[in-house]
């Protein structure tokens, strides 16, 4: 089946059915069985891949974007909910994509389907990208966001915990938004021993100290005892050297004790 195929169909009645059975047909049919195994291997995902690369899936991404500009909010999360029924990589993916595309047709109020989306991709690579590109702007026009990413920062599942983290990323990376509040959710998980919790603190707080390295060190320094080491090389890459070594030498300091 040709690429144009999937163009063609979404020019139709719009099926959301129909849809995600083309995307699966064309991206079967452009997929490389060698990338399908490296990335199956590599995410460690029970998903089936056909080893189209992300710039295969962009390119039906923007051909579905050009053929439904008039998309509406119903239709986005109808075709996003189909596509994650489908448990094919490629399809997910194109989901993501499409919700990031059409994100101002959403409404805050949406943040129960980007909940629903992680909750049901046990995956960074669809997790971080429905936080940060979907989630984040839901977040930042949503009246009072605190009353959701408070529930999800003390939920049972680490991908919603890492999600609360992340969709304050984008605006604390330009200077703005709740740092109170991701300090006070990274605080609350500092303790975890889940990686992609670790990681996502130590994310969080490497972006913020590019303008904002006082509060970083300040957040830091009296936590030395109980930060993990994978989340202290993040929080301190980019703080001055005199800090970053401070608290690096403090984290060792500690680790000789515990040994």
């Amino acid at each position: 089946m040709p690429a144009e195929v999937v163009k063609e169909s979404m020019m139709h009645e719009f099926d959301v059915g129909r849809i995600v059975d083309d995307l699966d047909a064309v991206f079967r049919e452009a997929g490389n069985s060698e990338d399908a195994g490296y990335m199956k291997s590599y995410l460690k995902s029970d998903l089936e891949f056909h080893g189209v690369k992300t710039a295969g899936i962009r390119k039906q991404t923007s051909a579905f974007a050009r053929a439904h500009r008039d998309l509406t909010r119903d239709q986005a999360i109808a075709l996003a909910r189909a596509c994650w029924e489908r448990p094919v990589y490629e399809v997910k993916s194109f989901a993501v994509g499409m919700l990031t595309r059409f994100v101002n047709r959403l409404e805050p109020r949406d943040l129960s389907v980007v909940e629903e989306l992680v909750r049901n991709s046990h995956t960074w690579a669809f997790v971080d990208s429905l936080a940060t590109k979907v989630g984040a702007d839901l977040v930042e026009r949503h009246p009072d966001p605190g009353v959701v990413l408070d529930r999800w920062a003390e939920d049972e599942n680490f991908w919603i915990r890492r999600t609360a983290m992340l969709v304050l990323l984008p605006s604390l990376s330009h200077d703005r938004g709740d740092l109170d509040r991701f300090l006070g959710y990274a605080d609350a998980m500092l303790d975890e021993t889940e990686f992609f919790i670790r990681k996502a603190i130590g994310w969080v707080l490497r972006e913020v100290s590019k303008s904002d390295p006082t509060s970083v060190y300040d957040f830091v320094r009296p936590r030395t005892d109980r930060i993990s080491g994978v989340t202290i090389r993040e929080a301190a890459k980019y703080l001055p050297n005199e800090q970053k070594d401070e608290l690096m030498t403090a984290y060792r300091e500690r680790l000789g004790r515990t040994r």
